[in-house]
């Protein structure tokens, strides 16, 4: 039993002895990164002359931040206005009053929209951050700077910002709404720059993915001076194709997925292998002619296999076509709605740890801050290397 204890005591010891070690590095780690801030600020480093130099160093400051629990030493300097007054040197790493870095916040709000509750984060940090600077509400009031900036998002003018592509879609997510949690749809934006990036535009919660949600999303964004984009992708609901008359010389695609889906479902299951081959057909074609002669043809045919199939085709119409008018280099990304449908996998991979949200504003918050602190992280669209000629050719870039 003395040596069981001996052991335990040992490894508890040693344990002690890591976090204090552990503890000590991140301190001497922040004040050399801040000690390297001071000298860029200052432009020469200690005892140097030359006429580079914009201040002059002038003592420390102790500073306690949560990393380590222990109280780092501060470099404070003075720096020559533009006007030749002076002014103190404020640190970007550590800001005034802030007690931890915004790396540590970084990596707070990356734990926290990645899944993990407050209380699972505090456990696994207590090693390094110590208990005594880390409250319960730490997590919270970070995340409250994000409810923050996500309001100003939300507000953000969009005169100035050009998207050649935007994705229209919805995801449904589970909100506490007059009393009970309901399943309610969230309206999401996806815009695709100039030089072919994908952005996150809009998200907004609606009581139902009806025309006037999505004309309210629509009008919006006009109200806040965004100009029309050169194509709409989006998965043919009802209410967002009526919504779209707000934007009449808009280019709109249909999703093919979505239809080829549609599709399926009034067909017949025996029939479904010879309707898949056809429909190949229209949306593999080789170019926009030939699609438009395999379109014909199967609208004829399904006619009088099943009406159905067939009306379900002519619904959507020449728009499933329309991404045959650009570069064939984009045809991949641009003739489904996958950009977004791959957005709404990762919110649902987030959101299935979390039975349902309080309220509208936490729901869209989680959201925007998948995006925001990095947990979803956009790729450029295939071919946009090409995009810039094609909105040149119709003339988009000078319409805007």
């Amino acid at each position: 039993m003395q040596d069981s204890s001996t052991a335990l005591t040992a490894v508890l010891q040693f344990r002690q002895d890591l976090q204090a070690r552990l503890r000590d590095g991140v301190r001497r780690a922040i004040e050399t990164v801040l000690d390297e801030e001071l000298v860029a600020a200052l432009g020469a480093d200690d005892h140097v002359r030359t006429p580079m130099r914009r201040g002059y160093r002038h003592g420390t400051t102790e500073r306690t931040l949560t990393e380590g629990t222990r109280a780092i030493t501060v470099p404070r300097a003075r720096l020559r206005t533009p006007t030749g007054g002076v002014q103190e040197c404020q640190s970007t790493v550590v800001p005034r009053y802030a007690r931890r870095t915004r790396e540590v916040d970084d990596a707070l709000l990356g734990c926290y929209f990645g899944g993990v509750n407050s209380r699972r984060i505090r456990t696994v940090l207590k090693p390094l951050f110590g208990e005594a600077h880390f409250s319960k509400s730490a997590v919270s009031r970070v995340v409250a700077r994000v409810k923050e900036h996500f309001t100003t998002w939300q507000q953000r003018p969009l005169s100035d910002e050009r998207y050649a592509v935007l994705f229209l879609d919805a995801l449904h997510l589970k909100v506490r709404l007059a009393g009970r949690v309901i399943s309610v749809p969230v309206l999401a934006a996806l815009g695709v720059t100039e030089s072919g990036q994908k952005q996150l535009v809009a998200l907004q919660l609606a009581v139902a993915e009806a025309t006037a949600s999505w004309g309210g999303l629509l009008a919006d964004l006009q109200g806040r001076g965004l100009p029309a984009p050169l194509l709409v992708i989006t998965d043919g609901h009802a209410g967002l194709k009526k919504a779209l008359e707000a934007w009449p010389t808009v280019q709109v695609q249909r999703c093919t997925t979505h239809k080829g889906r549609n599709l399926e479902d009034a067909c017949p299951v025996h029939a479904r292998p010879e309707l898949r081959r056809d429909y190949h057909r229209i949306i593999s074609a080789a170019d926009g002619l030939a699609a438009r002669a395999a379109y014909d043809a199967c609208l004829k045919k399904w006619t009088s296999l099943c009406a159905p199939v067939a009306r379900s085709l002519e619904e959507a119409g020449l728009d499933l076509l329309t991404f045959y008018r650009f570069p064939k280099a984009m045809w991949k990304s641009l003739r489904t709605t996958n950009a977004l449908e791959n957005l709404n996998r990762e919110f649902r991979r987030r959101t299935k740890t979390q039975a349902s949200f309080s309220t509208e504003a936490s729901a869209l918050t989680v959201l925007f801050g998948l995006v925001a602190v990095g947990q979803i992280v956009f790729r450029k669209i295939d071919g946009h290397h090409e995009l810039a000629a094609c909105l040149v050719k119709e003339q988009w870039c000078q319409a805007a």
